[in-house]
């Protein structure tokens, strides 16, 4: 199973030819269109599509490529920003995420997702699961003295056994990334590591996964973020 995540910063109706190079079976998008707008491009590409967000701008989008049936999950968010979790082909989860600031003076990005987990980390359990999306956070960000820092995030996961693919095939540190996601205002010396992929370990025993990330040339004259791409071969069966 080939899977991508990228925040395509707008406008994805725009975009999807050069994302398709990966021929991925699922797309996880963030800051796309509301699907609606552009139904019958998206049709050109996707056989199935779902999307979620309070802007019908920027939202955040699954398109797959292949036959994949998608059923999107009645997890509760409380208005936490942005999650969405989806069934696909009844065999495994998927939770998108772009997390974002949702006016939260306390627990604007790394926050929410911390706050989401505290809703929905049973239900993580010991099922196939994949996470994938704009984080907007790094540990090297860790504030001292509150406990929903992205170190805190990351201790939950190890938990319940699922770990960052990024981490697991490149052996790196959390918050020693040799290979920068987003670079603020496009500018190359402004270079973080805030996007990811974690699976549980149904995924990530697999031997034969690989990833790459996109390169720098042409992704940046299309958004400030750089795609993911994971190929998790063997495909995943019940």
């Amino acid at each position: 199973m080939k899977i991508v995540t990228w925040n395509c910063n707008g406008a994805f109706r725009n975009k999807i030819e050069p994302i398709l190079q990966f021929d991925a079976d699922i797309y996880i998008i963030q800051e796309c269109e509301h699907t609606e707008q552009a139904k019958k491009i998206y049709r050109q590409y996707f056989s199935n599509f779902v999307w979620k967000g309070n802007n019908k701008n920027k939202g955040i989008g699954i398109f797959t490529k292949d036959a994949l049936s998608l059923e999107v999950l009645d997890w509760q968010d409380n208005k936490l920003e942005l999650f969405l979790p989806i069934q696909v082909n009844q065999s495994f989860t998927l939770l998108a995420v772009w997390a974002k600031h949702a006016n939260s003076p306390t627990f604007a990005y790394i926050g929410q997702i911390w706050k989401y987990l505290q809703l929905h980390q049973l239900k993580m359990q010991n099922i196939p699961l994949i996470i994938g999306g704009d984080f907007n956070s790094n540990s090297q960000w860790d504030v001292w003295d509150r406990w929903w820092n992205h170190s805190d995030v990351i201790r939950i996961f190890n938990d319940l056994k699922i770990k960052s693919l990024y981490h697991h095939i490149s052996n790196e540190k959390q918050g020693q990334e040799s290979q920068a996601t987003f670079f603020l205002q496009r500018n190359l010396a402004k270079a973080y590591h805030i996007d990811y992929m974690f699976a549980s370990e149904q995924f990530w025993k697999i031997d034969q996964a690989s990833m790459q990330v996109g390169d720098q040339t042409p992704w940046l004259s299309l958004s400030d973020h750089l795609p993911l791409y994971f190929d998790l071969a063997p495909k995943f069966e019940k």
